[in-house]
């Protein structure tokens, strides 16, 4: 992917970054799935052309859950859930029926780009 004009990303391997025309695309890969998203429509495609060339692959439309966590877009933003993963979990271990506490997780935090972040370099490990 770094040939094609992606970056690695800083705190996690499997992402892919590529800013171009102040748009972005971004790849995240974990074993046999992958998500494709961003605000270049025509780069998304293109990586897309370029994947299937590569790799036998289906696109299954709009992401709803990856790695455990469910998403849903709105107008006002994207919203994660773990709630499916953790009943599924609780069901398996038979504590469904267990009671919640709080727990000290902020609830509705922002991701951000931070400015003062460096880039981590991953070939030389």
């Amino acid at each position: 992917m770094i040939k094609y004009g992606y970056r690695q990303g800083n705190t996690d391997h499997t992402l892919f970054i590529k800013r171009m025309g102040g748009k972005v695309t971004l790849l995240i890969i974990y074993v046999d799935d992958m998500v494709v998203t961003g605000d270049d429509t025509e780069e998304i495609k293109r990586l897309q052309r370029y994947l299937s060339s590569e790799f036998e692959m289906k696109d299954l439309g709009g992401l709803k859950y990856f790695l455990g966590i469910e998403v849903a877009c709105s107008r006002d933003g994207i919203y994660l859930s773990q709630q499916k993963y953790v009943l599924d979990l609780l069901s398996e271990i038979e504590i469904l029926a267990c009671k919640p506490i709080k727990t000290s997780i902020v609830q509705n935090h922002h991701l951000a780009i931070y400015q003062d972040q460096v880039p981590t370099n991953k070939e030389r490990y």
